[in-house]
């Protein structure tokens, strides 16, 4: 079994009970991204628990990756690593260059990353940092230790750099809800309110989503993003489309945290900019403290 021990989060890890809004020492904090595998064959996946936000998007045939971002935490071990997309270009694009880990790309898409404002850290640039687990068959083996790239995170938590505000007590208005199912084509992401641990219990295919070393995953805050999806000018070995989700621009959310669901809009005017979340009025809607699950679904 994988390792998945944690470093101590710093004093600067955690969001505050407050407004959590991004400052500039946040904006420019050092974040880690790791592209993750998520079909069958990938599960369970090691490290996801440390990350502050996991984004789920989709890719060829309906089915669907994730996008770990630590800041606050780095695991020992974290995978299964796939390859990059276009949609994780303007998603990131949101932050001050962070270090990306992926598997590769397709040949076509290697000079956007390239030119992208990140710091690409394939196998191809960090071969001592990635190993082939033996548990399972390749493409679905591949993990990284995410020590051996140097300083990738600066002890921030990334959702305060992503202009994610975080407040301890939730709004007045909002609609109880004890769970929802976000669908994509040949993938189904739930969340189920369990108000002992006050968190979300995250399950993904109609089964529960663990950690390689049985820990149930879970979020304080899950959203569920509605966005334009098109198709890209890019596609896989086999000859399917991959989809591009477009993350920069406006549209309508949910917001999920402390067992009620919160309707919201999302706006991010450019890709330099954070993604911000407000109610109908404007008012910024603020999280709850810890994981924030990001749910990118078609408008």
């Amino acid at each position: 079994m994988l390792g998945a021990a944690s470093a101590a989060c710093t004093a600067g890890g955690l969001p505050p009970d407050g407004n959590g809004d991004a400052s500039p020492s946040a904006r420019g904090a050092a974040l880690l991204a790791v592209k993750i595998d998520n079909v069958g064959a990938a599960r369970p996946q090691t490290g996801l628990q440390d990350a502050d936000i996991v984004y789920a998007e989709q890719v060829e045939g309906g089915l669907s990756r994730l996008m770990a971002v630590f800041g606050s935490r780095l695991p020992d071990v974290v995978g299964p690593v796939r390859s990059a997309r276009e949609t994780d270009l303007e998603l990131l694009a949101q932050f001050d260059r962070p270090t990306l880990a992926f598997s590769g790309a397709q040949g076509r898409l290697l000079p956007l990353i390239d030119a992208a404002s990140l710091r690409a850290k394939s196998p191809a640039e960090a071969g001592g940092a990635y190993f082939r687990g033996g548990d399972r068959p390749a493409p679905h083996n591949l993990f990284l230790r995410p020590g051996r790239l140097g300083r990738t995170t600066s002890g921030t938590n990334a959702g305060t750099a992503a202009g994610f505000r975080f407040a301890a007590r939730a709004p007045a208005d909002g609609r109880a809800a004890a769970e929802r199912t976000v669908r994509f084509p040949s993938a189904r992401f739930t969340f189920t309110w369990a108000a002992g641990q006050g968190r979300w219990r995250v399950s993904m295919d109609g089964r529960p989503a663990v950690t390689s070393t049985g820990e149930r995953l879970t979020a304080a805050t899950a959203v569920v993003q509605y966005v334009d999806i098109q198709p890209s000018r890019f596609h896989d070995k086999l000859g399917n489309t991959s989809p591009l989700s477009r993350t920069v621009g406006t549209g309508k959310a949910l917001v999920l945290r402390d067992g009620r669901v919160y309707d919201a809009r999302w706006e991010r005017p450019a890709a330099a900019d954070p993604t911000t979340f407000t109610t109908a009025d404007g008012t910024p809607l603020p999280f709850a403290p810890g994981p924030v699950w990001v749910v990118f679904t078609k408008a």
